[in-house]
């Protein structure tokens, strides 16, 4: 089969088409013919650089969150057949250390045009939905749930900052945290992008890189703040701005650190404000299947920028780095022109 290999970690033109084995399921797994896979910041161009917490083995193939076809099913494999349409969850597994082991990091991923993947991480695809919208989906949807409802609990009539409303994880984020009951408020780095995250049913938006963003909020919020912040940028300035606004008794949720991740902490707003900081981002199987439905019903909507052919794996790297588009860019390991 054809995939990208990573043989040496640094920038985009490190990634290169080849030739290799065609994987075989072992027992308990699936091989998936790949129709899409997305490129994600950080399990992806991170990893890529060699700068991500855990180091692949090389050679390696990136791609945590593929989708396609079942080709073949290994030993034991009952819930599975040959031609079920699926996408994956990235978790497949744990270590020695009982940490998880991730598609694409720990394990060969989806930037081929076959990966294998243990059967019960896969999810049956809605006969509505297309391969691009339910990678989408599947890879942002579910943890997006999870970290709102689940984790800051958001409840009917509360206000939510989404922060980077108008990326993979904030736009899904917009769109639960209304599906929640919540009024929204939408911060994205420019015009354009708070746009996009007002038409997807954001109340209000605040383009935090050109207006006072603790200033803003608190206005459309006619001084109260905001029950609850979800933060997966990291950015220093950004992340006190967004901190500064949250109410008495309001959560902040995160599971990113792409501007950083070293961020200052008003330490006495914290404990006098008894606000909850949420890390632990987790999603589960449930998360998985309820997003596509919700998307299947047409509830639930994605932002594609770009589909690449997998040839074009390394431009797709400098299309995320540069951050210009607007919504996810994808490979398509169907085609190679």
């Amino acid at each position: 089969m054809k995939a990208v290999i990573l043989n040496e970690f640094g920038p985009p033109g490190v990634l290169h088409l080849a030739e290799v084995a065609t994987p075989e399921p072992g027992p308990g797994e699936v091989l998936i013919k790949v129709h899409a896979v997305s490129v994600n910041r950080t399990l992806d161009l991170v990893v890529r650089a060699g700068t991500y917490a855990r180091k692949p083995v090389l050679p390696h193939v990136l791609g945590v969150d593929p989708a396609g076809i079942v080709t073949a099913v290994g030993p034991g494999v009952t819930g599975r057949k040959i031609g079920d349409r699926v996408v994956t969850r990235p978790v497949v597994g744990l270590d020695e250390r009982g940490a998880h082991r991730l598609l694409g990091v720990s394990v060969w991923g989806g930037y081929a045009e076959y990966v294998k993947v243990p059967a019960n991480v896969t999810h049956i695809i809605p006969d509505t939905l297309d391969f691009k919208t339910a990678v989408v989906v599947a890879r942002h949807a579910p943890l997006a749930f999870a970290q709102l409802r689940d984790r800051a609990k958001v409840q009917p009539g509360e206000w939510v900052l989404v922060m980077g409303a108008a990326g993979g994880l904030g736009s899904a984020a917009v769109q639960i945290a209304k599906h929640l009951g919540a009024k929204v408020i939408a911060g994205a780095g420019g015009d354009e992008r708070v746009a996009a995250a007002m038409a997807l049913g954001a109340d209000a938006g605040v383009n935090y890189r050109s207006q006072d963003l603790t200033a803003e909020v608190m206005r459309i919020t006619q001084g109260a703040g905001v029950n609850v912040v979800i933060e997966n940028i990291g950015d220093p300035d950004l992340f006190a701005k967004a901190f500064a606004t949250i109410a008495l008794r309001g959560r902040l949720v995160t599971a990113g650190g792409h501007g950083g991740g070293t961020v200052p902490l008003d330490v006495k707003r914290l404990y006098l404000n008894h606000i909850t900081i949420i890390g632990a981002p987790s999603e589960t199987g449930v998360d998985v299947d309820m997003s596509l439905r919700v998307a299947a019903e047409g509830r639930l909507k994605v932002m594609v920028d770009q589909v690449l052919p997998l040839s074009q794996a390394a431009h797709a790297h400098e299309l995320v780095d540069a951050r210009g588009g607007l919504g996810k860019v994808l490979l398509d390991p169907t085609r190679f022109d």
